[in-house]
């Protein structure tokens, strides 16, 4: 039995106050974290002020990350300081960090690996275009972003790590993959894992939905077979709204 994840991703929003009062309003109200991992990936200036404040059932997620662990890259940041905050999580390969920041799929790799290290737990995204779909090609697009993203990865270290299948064209759109093309990208999402790794692995590792999922479809969502949570961006900004999905993981 996987345990279900639902990580929120606030990308480029809020400030201080505005993020202690998220996290004092859903501290005391999240399910146990045995039962759910809830977590929250918040911008980088924002990490050690909610580490600090996180409650027993909630950690704290980075963005993105860097792969080395120091050197002149202005503006980045290495793992060893995402380590020194104490965040759980990091998301790496998000499909706005690939298209507006050129991120590549050997970067990533070197990400997932550098996260590791560090023991912090590697949200790797993987998605396609429209386009992409509209051509039929979306199994050889997400086969080609995971086969790369774990190039080299011996299994007992993938299996540490969370798969988010995010259709590019669902993002911020309001469209949303209907419950069953989600579920069955996501397994074919699987299917590349065990082709790789076996089947152990791959039914242990695992693989969220992103892209509009919301409270009114979060039930249909979560109640696929291959469905693990969701890594969810404009409806983890509320507070009220969060705490409706993580509990429709525990249902």
């Amino acid at each position: 039995m996987r345990k279900p994840v639902m990580a929120g991703n606030w990308k480029m929003n809020k400030t201080r106050d505005e993020a202690l009062q998220f996290i004092y309003a859903v501290n005391n109200e999240l399910p146990s974290n045995e039962k759910v991992e809830s977590v929250i990936c918040a911008p980088a200036i924002l990490l050690r002020c909610l580490v600090k404040r996180q409650g027993d059932e909630l950690r704290i997620g980075a963005q993105n990350m860097h792969y080395a662990e120091n050197g002149a890259y202005t503006g980045e940041i290495a793992p060893n300081m995402l380590e020194s905050t104490g965040v759980s999580y990091v998301i790496l390969g998000h499909s706005e960090r690939r298209e507006m920041f050129n991120e590549t799929d050997e970067a990533i790799n070197k990400k997932i690996v550098a996260a590791l290290n560090h023991e912090i737990t590697p949200i790797v995204c993987c998605g396609e275009t429209l386009a992409e779909r509209e051509a039929n090609r979306v199994e050889e697009i997400l086969g080609n972003q995971i086969r790369k993203a774990y190039a080299g990865l011996p299994s007992e270290q993938v299996v540490k790590t969370i798969i988010a299948y995010e259709p590019i064209w669902a993002i911020g759109t309001g469209k949303t993959a209907t419950p069953e093309v989600a579920d069955e990208t996501c397994g074919y999402v699987r299917s590349v894992i065990k082709e790789m790794y076996g089947a152990e692995v791959s039914e242990a590792i695992r693989i969220l939905y992103g892209g509009s999922v919301k409270p009114s479809n979060v039930d249909e969502l979560m109640a696929k077979e291959n469905i693990d949570g969701g890594l969810v961006g404009g409806a983890s900004l509320e507070a009220e709204s969060f705490l409706k999905l993580v509990k429709a993981c525990v249902k």
